[in-house]
């Protein structure tokens, strides 16, 4: 309901702010195309999982070719940044650093989403795990890199008063041409993104309903296609709604950070717990993965998130907003205690 649509919606919005700086469809433009790559994109993962990790795969490689254009702009026109104030001049409050955080981490989202497809990994679930942590050595230094370069290019000021900072680089670097296609570069990487989560959503609501008997409906897979269709769809029509949601708000991006944040930290959190829940409640089971320095390890992630819940949840509060998600999370709590009745009866 929160955190897998959330973020479809979110990435979509991001798409359409950057496709609405080279092509403008009017003043409902950057909502138009949300909905519009909500749609294209279920349409592709509803065909079969074959067609949504070819299109994967293609996305990705103009994604990385993006961002390595990003960087060369931001050194190429370093010495023309404006001016702005000198680092760590100012110290600001630990809520203030906890709420740059969320943001920060928001552009790593999905570092754990290749846990979701183990079943179908070649090598089994003992490939996950170089999987992952190769993937986030790669994404911190191409992440780091490319904020250097916007630090260089924009400077701070810059980079504050940007909505979309990479396509404000390349329109100083090369010019109107430069910025239209680096948009396009940026909107490609929000597709990447929003077809991952996509994939690994829906496969997530699968299981839910071979779980739970009430969200049987979730449960059906398309052999023939690989790809769980009535769950595709659930979640697709969720994230659009929230699209629909974020156009009646001042900033749909923003909106859906402030409805998805504080419900993402927190369940984070909670699995956290869960290992220690799990370790004393069936400690017989089998473990292919030992965790490294445990329990300081997860009791370090489990304080983070902890943290990253409550500056979630003050930064929604300060917008008015935090209300909509703990709604829906009360929702869900209602929910959890009719199906476990359900499940008993």
């Amino acid at each position: 309901m929160v955190i897998n649509t959330g973020s479809i919606a979110l990435l979509a919005f991001v798409f359409g702010d950057y496709m609405s700086k080279a092509f403008s469809l009017g003043p409902y433009s950057t909502a138009i195309w949300a909905i519009g790559v909500v749609l294209v994109l279920t349409v592709v993962n509803l065909i079969g999982i074959s067609a949504a990790s070819w299109v994967q795969t293609l996305l990705t490689s103009i994604e990385v070719l993006g961002l390595i254009l990003v960087a060369i702009a931001g050194f190429y026109v370093s010495g023309d940044a404006p001016a702005s104030p000198a680092y760590f001049s100012s110290t600001p409050s630990l809520g203030m650093f906890g709420l740059a955080m969320v943001f920060v981490l928001l552009t790593y989202g999905g570092w754990n989403e290749a846990a979701y497809i183990s079943a179908e990994v070649h090598g089994g679930r003992r490939a996950i795990v170089p999987v992952i942590v190769i993937s986030i050595f790669i994404l911190t230094i191409i992440y780091v890199f490319v904020n250097f370069a916007l630090l260089s290019g924009l400077g701070l000021k810059g980079l504050a008063s940007s909505n979309a900072v990479a396509a404000d680089l390349m329109g100083r670097a090369f010019g109107p041409s430069g910025e239209r296609v680096l948009g396009l570069f940026v909107a490609t990487a929000a597709l990447t993104s929003i077809n991952a989560t996509m994939i690994v959503g829906a496969r997530t609501n699968y299981a839910l309903g071979k779980d739970w008997p009430a969200l049987s409906f979730m449960g059906h897979w398309e052999g023939g296609r690989g790809s769980p269709t009535r769950a595709l769809w659930v979640q697709s029509g969720i994230s659009l709604v929230l699209v629909v949601f974020g156009l009646w708000q001042t900033d749909g991006f923003g909106a859906m950070v402030e409805f998805t944040a504080p419900v993402f930290w927190f369940f984070l959190f909670l699995v956290g717990i869960s290992l220690f829940v799990m370790r004393v409640k069936d400690p017989s089971a089998e473990r292919p993965f030992k965790v490294p320095l445990y329990p300081f390890t997860p009791i370090l992630f489990c304080l983070t998130c902890a943290y990253l819940t409550y500056s979630s949840i003050t930064y929604a509060a300060s917008k008015n907003a935090v209300d909509v998600s703990l709604w829906v999370m009360a929702l869900g709590i209602v929910a959890l205690l009719l199906m476990q009745l359900r499940k008993k009866i």
